[in-house]
C-alpha cells in the first residue's frame, strides 16, 4: 500500500499541518512569556535614563484593532450575503484569517509587554514610573481589544454551517441571494 492509498480521502498529507483556529493558549503563554520577559528588563533598564514611554505604539495598536473589528463587521455581513453586500472574495477572507491570527499573536505578545511594564511600574514609587503608568494602562487596553478584534475578525471568517440537502424538510429552501 503507498502513502496515497493509506491517507484517508480528502484528508492531509502525512507530515503536513493543516491550519486551523487560533488557541487561546498559546495566546495566554505568549503573553506570559513577554509579561516575564518586559518585567526582567525593565527592571534592569528603567534607571538607565531611559525616555518617557511613548504613545505612539498605544495609537497604533487601537488603530489596528479599530480596523479589524471593522473588517469583521463587513466580512460576516458579506459571507453571509446580507442585502446590499458584495459577495466576498474567497482570496480577501484568506488574508484576512492570516492577518487575524498574526495579530491575535502580536497583540497577546504586546498585551504581556505592557502587563509586566504595568506592573512594574505599579510597584515602583518614583515620580518618573507614575508618569509612565498611564501610557502603560493605556498600551495594555489597547493590545487587548487588537487580541479581541482578531479573533473576531477569524471568527468572522468562518462559513456558516449549512444543512445537507438530505437533511431539509420537504418544504424548506435555499432563500440566499446569488448563484449556488
Amino acid at each position: 500500500m503507498t502513502r496515497a492509498q493509506s491517507r484517508p480521502p480528502g484528508g492531509p498529507r502525512p507530515g503536513r499541518s493543516r491550519m486551523g483556529p487560533t488557541r487561546i493558549s498559546t495566546l495566554v503563554v505568549a503573553a506570559l512569556a513577554a509579561a516575564a520577559a518586559a518585567w526582567l528588563l525593565i527592571s534592569g533598564l528603567y534607571y538607565s535614563g531611559l525616555p518617557r514611554l511613548p504613545w505612539l505604539p498605544v495609537v497604533t495598536l487601537a488603530g489596528l484593532a479599530v480596523l479589524e473589528a471593522y473588517a469583521a463587521i463587513n466580512t460576516r455581513g458579506r459571507i453571509e450575503r446580507r442585502p446590499g453586500r458584495d459577495p466576498v472574495n474567497p482570496l480577501m477572507v484568506a488574508r484576512f484569517v492570516v492577518l487575524a491570527k498574526a495579530s491575535s499573536l502580536a497583540g497577546a505578545i504586546f498585551a504581556g509587554g505592557y502587563a509586566g511594564l504595568t506592573g512594574w511600574l505599579f510597584v515602583e514609587t518614583t515620580r518618573a514610573a507614575g508618569e509612565d503608568r498611564p501610557a502603560a494602562g493605556a498600551g495594555l487596553l489597547a493590545s487587548l481589544a487588537l487580541v479581541a478584534a482578531a479573533l473576531w475578525l477569524e471568527r468572522s471568517c468562518r462559513v456558516p454551517e449549512q444543512q445537507d440537502d438530505e437533511d431539509r424538510e420537504p418544504g424548506d429552501r435555499d432563500t440566499r441571494p446569488g448563484p449556488r
